[in-house]
């Protein structure tokens, strides 16, 4: 068959029309792939802007280290570098992705095979991949934690493996450093949980052959979105991009290893990996917030680098979240787990799931929003549930009621502060894996969870802050006055927790009004003797 019509978009497409929403920033000028790429996108998660204002950089004019030129565009943070971004490749609002998943992976689409793909429109074999400046040598990959890291490394990638019991191909997001213009190597999570494309590999190893591989750069979104998400082993990842699409994916026959592969990706790099001997690989800034150190992964011989005439490489931002890739799991995650705790489980209290994203990467500590007044043993069972959903995910569990803003670790800290009996409250849970960490379980070595319940377990006062309607009043008078723009931080204005009385209220709403008199002349009548100073008095019981 030939090249098929399709309407869902590739990358150039999907750039379009994030042009078109302001959502990309356009660089001309020179900028140096090794040094200075991913530490210019990298400010806009450092720098303090909010999460809307991330976007998409586009590099026209990318030169390396040495001073040479490229002429492939580099384009960082086009699939999530904030949720609008990810909800555009998606085609829904970031609320109904999840259904939107649901749907796709109930009712996959097989792929559509065709012989005429925009990915083969330049093929690269043999002596052509030899030498400086060829090969991978020819393509624009950024370094992504200059200082640290130790090679040019591809980090957008889907790469595409095959069982070689079943047929059944698996794509996932493996990062894989440079090494040579025709051999890089490639980092597959060994851990429990970790890479699909790993339990090939130990095929391949028992049966003595290298494995086949493609490494892609740059698929439609609805493929690449893929990569990171985590699926049952044994499913076709292409069959559910078509259940996101509601088409087929159209796919091609790669030309020297027997894959399939998008046929409307930017590029492709195809090989053979070894299974027989390994090859050191990293240091490399790590989504964990440690820099991976030097170990031994899969070393890959190139056999062909296919791409469009006009190629765009994609990278991902990583490293210390939040990034480009936590986007891209949390917005996918956080959906999943709260499904698992009110669906699965049944925990109907449960309001909302958060993954905790600067600095420890999602994977590590989990905040579970549980309505006000949930019973104690629905509260735990949420927290345990949460804690076991995924094997590398939440180390840390925190139960926390509405109020409580999952984003803002000092009102964390309030309810942890204020909310939590330690001895009554917090349990720790042996015999865990090490995850995805800087110390790995490779020796056995365990971890262990904790989890908090800091929950309210009765009404408390009120936050002290103003009331929302004097600190919004206050707000109009400060932009009035033309001070700097203001970035509110939840919780910013006082709000009741149960324990108030409308006799309170007035008493306030008095006082707002400059009448503190009034409420000296009540006080005055409810004078007594004979108490202790501190004695509590509610006027709603005198």
């Amino acid at each position: 068959m030939t090249q098929a019509t399709r309407r869902y978009r590739d990358l150039h497409e999907h750039l379009q029309v994030l042009e078109k929403r302001g959502l990309v920033r356009t660089i001309d000028r020179p900028i140096d792939k090794d040094s200075e790429l991913h530490p210019l996108v990298r400010w806009q998660f450092v720098g303090g802007l909010d999460e809307e204002n991330r976007k998409a950089f586009l590099f026209t004019n990318v030169t390396d280290g040495r001073g040479r030129k490229y002429d492939i565009p580099v384009v960082v943070g086009a699939i999530a570098a904030n949720p609008e971004i990810y909800s555009i490749g998606m085609d829904a609002k970031v609320e109904d992705i999840q259904a939107k998943w649901d749907h796709a992976i109930a009712n996959p689409i097989e792929p559509r095979l065709v012989n005429a793909a925009v990915c083969h429109e330049v093929v690269i074999e043999g002596k052509a991949l030899q030498g400086e400046g060829h090969g991978l040598d020819r393509l624009p990959i950024p370094v992504s934690t200059p200082g640290f890291d130790s090679a040019p490394t591809l980090t957008a990638t889907n790469v595409i493996t095959r069982d070689p019991e079943t047929g059944i191909q698996n794509m996932g997001t493996y990062r894989a450093a440079l090494k040579a213009p025709d051999r890089l190597v490639v980092r597959m999570a060994t851990r429990v949980g970790g890479a699909g494309g790993y339990q090939h590999y130990l095929k391949y190893q028992k049966r003595g052959e290298p494995m086949p591989c493609a490494i892609v750069l740059g698929c439609p979104p609805y493929v690449a979105f893929m990569g990171p998400q985590k699926l049952p082993i044994g499913v076709d990842e292409f069959t559910v991009a078509g259940g996101l699409a509601g088409e087929p994916i159209n796919v091609v026959r790669a030309r020297t290893v027997d894959l399939l592969v998008p046929a409307d990706s930017e590029l492709v790099i195809e090989g053979l990996i070894d299974t027989e001997y390994l090859e050191p690989e990293a240091p490399f800034g790590e989504s964990h917030g440690h820099v991976a150190l030097e170990e031994f992964n899969m070393p890959m011989q190139v056999t062909a680098i296919t791409h469009r005439k006009k190629p765009i490489i994609p990278s991902y931002i990583s490293q210390v979240a939040p990034s480009e890739s936590s986007v891209i799991k949390r917005v996918a995650y956080e959906p999943l787990f709260l499904s698992h705790l009110r669906n699965t489980l049944g925990i109907r209290g449960v309001k909302r799931v958060s993954l905790h994203e600067p600095l420890t990467g999602l994977l590590r500590v989990i905040i579970v929003t549980v309505e006000k007044g949930m019973s104690r043993t629905e509260v735990w069972r949420a927290l345990h549930g949460a804690a076991f959903f995924k094997a590398d995910c939440g180390k840390i569990c925190i139960a926390v009621n509405e109020d409580i803003s999952a984003d803002n670790a000092d009102a964390l800290l309030w309810a942890m502060a204020y909310r939590m009996n330690p001895v009554e409250d917090v349990q720790v849970v042996p015999h865990r894996g090490q995850g995805h960490g800087p110390k790995r379980e490779h020796d056995q070595e365990e971890d262990s969870t904790l989890l908090m319940d800091a929950t309210m377990k009765g009404d408390m006062p009120p936050l002290a802050l103003p009331k929302q309607e004097y600190m919004e009043r206050a707000k109009a008078i400060w932009t009035e006055l033309g001070f700097e723009p203001l970035r509110p931080q939840p919780p910013w204005f006082g709000y009741s927790l149960g324990d108030w009385l409308p006799q309170w209220d007035e008493a306030a709403k008095r006082a707002a009004l400059g009448h503190y008199l009034e409420n000296g002349l009540i006080s005055a009548k409810q004078k007594r003797k004979g108490l202790k100073p501190e004695t509590k008095f509610r006027p709603d019981k005198d």
